[in-house]
């Protein structure tokens, strides 16, 4: 019979009566609790605080329910109570089993009502160099953007209600103007994010019919998500065409059929193929298209509204001529997890009007922060100063040295130069100079443990705290994150 058992049975009439009336502090042998088939625990268990000291056994332990109403419980949710007297009793058992006093069990399962209550999504700072950290959140949200989720947030909105007309309007509209300005297209729709603004490009304009793509961006967009398998479950058949390194408009023209539905131009954002290669332009693909008829969609993947590098924007694209552009919210535009779908207004309504956009289609925070962010872009300089992805690409390395000469002295660190990337799969070759503050190795764990967690990098022996992607009171609060984590 298990232990949990063995707690229940009943006890000797002579057993009782000695807990009713005790004698001095005498707690009974292991013999005695043999010779009498029961468990001895002191009736304090119940009223007063569960500890346990000296060689516990399994049977020692209380039920979840003798647990559960300790005293110090009392005021707590019952429901979360229990669990957390079961969850107390589950890892007692692990440490008497190992050999270890599993202390005050009151105090363990207010420990575990504890982490219960704690948000698992929290803020974090990211000291890595990566600015665009898809693990880390990807893009840190302007101040524009919060203001704007905080403010529809906290109540009702218009979200798909027409104030001039008294009836019901749509969702698009509220992003739709800015973004046509922006970028110069016809139209423009917003879904969660860019797998799923390719998926419904797809399903609306391709389904049961070809899409040309060449084999040389047939790219896997991260977490193991391909373009064959996006494309796939959008219903659209692939075709493709060219090579691995090398394709031509040529071979589009070539492949082109009576079921071929669209051509597909996959922007390589998240790696680059060099040495002898060809791939055309978004202007001689359009051509192509043209000339029979079909829509070019590019997927930009990043995407950007302003010059950035060797990064095409969504307006350059469609000037070439692209019919459809896809990008994403999140990444180099600097704002929300959206999927974003620019250009002719016949072929976006046709996406607008496909059912699968409404299981698609963007809710009222991710809106009302996109358009938060959109608003900075209509001022360059602004979005240049106010978007953070933004400031950290074009920061001076020396105001980021000085950041981390101001950590490495706060915390007994040495100053180290680095090189930051951009990330979330855009501009792969992009090299960032920059400098972090070097600690010792031991204290990553500690300061992923901390409050904000703090995430750096080790190499070399040493943990680096990349500055670039800190802020001025981010870099105060880790040198106090790299102090506390000393401490303990």
């Amino acid at each position: 019979m298990g232990d949990e058992h063995v707690r229940d049975r009943a006890e000797p009439r002579g057993r009782r009566a000695e807990r009713q009336h005790p004698g001095p502090a005498a707690a009974p042998s292991a013999a005695d609790r043999r010779e009498h088939g029961a468990v001895h625990r002191p009736s304090s268990v119940l009223t007063r605080p569960a500890t346990y000291t000296g060689a516990m056994e399994l049977r020692d332990l209380p039920s979840v329910d003798e647990l559960a109403r300790d005293e110090r419980l009392a005021a707590e949710p019952p429901a979360l109570v229990v669990e957390a007297a079961r969850s107390a009793l589950v890892r007692a058992r692990e440490e008497i089993k190992a050999g270890h006093d599993p202390g005050d069990l009151g105090e363990r399962a207010l420990r575990e009502l504890a982490t219960a209550r704690e948000p698992s999504l929290r803020r974090a700072l990211n000291a890595t160099g990566v600015i665009v950290h898809t693990n880390l959140g990807r893009a840190p949200l302007p101040e524009a953007a919060l203001e704007r989720a905080l403010e529809v947030g906290r109540g009702y909105s218009n979200l798909e209600y027409d104030l001039l007309a008294g009836g019901r309007g749509s969702r698009q509209d509220h992003v739709a103007a800015i973004l046509r300005r922006l970028t110069g297209a016809e139209a423009a729709l917003v879904v969660n994010n860019n797998a799923a603004a390719v998926m419904l490009a797809l399903a609306a304009l391709a389904e049961g019919r070809d899409v040309l793509v060449s084999r040389g961006e047939l790219i896997e967009i991260g977490d193991g998500f391909r373009i064959p398998d996006v494309l796939g479950r959008s219903g659209a058949r692939l075709r493709e065409v060219g090579t691995t390194n090398r394709t031509r408009a040529a071979d589009y023209e070539r492949a082109i059929g009576p079921e071929t539905a669209l051509l597909l131009r996959v922007h390589q954002s998240n790696f680059r193929v060099v040495g002898f290669t060809e791939q055309p332009s978004v202007a001689e693909l359009a051509a192509v298209a043209q000339r029979h008829g079909l829509p070019l969609v590019d997927d930009l993947g990043s995407g950007v509204l302003v010059h950035l590098e060797d990064e095409p924007s969504a307006k350059e694209s469609l000037a070439a001529g692209a019919d459809l552009v896809c990008f994403s919210g999140d990444k180099l535009l600097g704002g929300p997890q959206a999927g974003i779908v620019v250009g002719r207004a016949e072929l976006v309504e046709r996406l607008r009007r496909h059912p699968l956009q409404r299981a698609l289609r963007a809710d009222k925070l991710t809106l009302a922060a996109l358009e938060g962010t959109l608003g900075l872009y209509l001022d360059p300089e602004r979005a240049a100063a106010e978007v953070p992805v933004l400031r950290m690409l074009h920061e001076p390395a020396e105001a980021v040295r000085a950041r981390a000469e101001r950590l490495s002295e706060a915390v007994g660190g040495e100053v180290e130069e680095t090189v930051a990337r951009v990330g979330g799969g855009a501009l792969p070759l992009a090299e960032l100079p920059s400098f972090a503050c070097a600690v010792e190795e031991e204290l990553a764990g500690a300061l992923r443990a901390g409050d904000p967690p703090v995430v750096g990098v080790i190499r070399d022996g040493r943990l680096l705290l990349d500055c670039r992607t800190l802020t001025d009171e981010e870099t105060c609060e880790a040198a106090s994150a790299v102090q506390a984590a000393r401490a303990e």
